[in-house]
């Protein structure tokens, strides 16, 4: 795919889709993902990180990449000090470039609209729950997986921003746990494109 030219940067690629086209789309952009993400300046991974190990006691305790993609999510909390991390996502290509970077505990391939395993002290969701990707619905399963007490980090970019039934599903998500912080900040900076990170502490 050329860069920043195709379907995977410009403004297709934030709109509805089946399950199906979601998984060929990413399926198709797994090799030249990073390259054309980073390329265009994405901060949202290293931002997510960042917020939640300023809530988090033990680095250590393992924590869930749900919808993992390449590993770009997995590199910024290993950055950020995070130390035993697993990884699933529903692309095969993208869990097969993610463990190449050998630095998940365990990665997994998933099936769309299936809950994570129970169990972990944290789950992040990096551009994951967003128009065009995982439905809003998604939050209610993440939060769901955590035991209270447990921890959710998650994003949405400025077209998920301006989808009703994301923001919905936001104030839902926000009546079973505590909102710890809420950030705006860069998400696609050569695209001129913000995302807001939210870290929610489940009651």
């Amino acid at each position: 795919m050329t860069k920043d030219t195709g379907p995977t940067l410009d403004t297709q690629l934030w709109k509805p889709r089946s399950v199906a086209e979601t998984r060929a789309l990413y399926s198709g952009w797994a090799k030249d993902y990073d390259a054309d993400v980073t390329g265009a300046g994405y901060e949202t991974p290293a931002r997510l990180a960042a917020a939640l190990a300023a809530e988090s006691a033990d680095l250590t305790a393992p924590i869930l990449d749900f919808g993992c993609g390449t590993g770009l999510s997995g590199k910024a909390l290993a950055a950020a000090g995070f130390t035993t991390i697993d990884g699933t996502d529903i692309t095969p290509e993208m869990v097969a470039q993610a463990r190449a970077l050998g630095l998940y505990r365990e990665l997994t391939v998933s099936e769309p609209g299936t809950a994570p395993p129970a169990g972990y002290a944290a789950i992040t969701a990096t551009g994951v729950v967003s128009l065009g990707a995982a439905p809003p619905d998604t939050l209610d399963t993440l939060l769901g997986a955590l035991a209270p007490g447990g921890v959710l980090a998650f994003s949405y970019n400025d077209a998920t921003l301006a989808d009703p039934r994301y923001m919905q599903a936001l104030e839902g998500a926000k009546a079973r746990a505590d909102l710890l912080s809420e950030a705006y900040g860069p998400h696609l900076a050569a695209k001129d494109m913000g995302s807001t990170v939210y870290v929610l502490r489940k009651r």
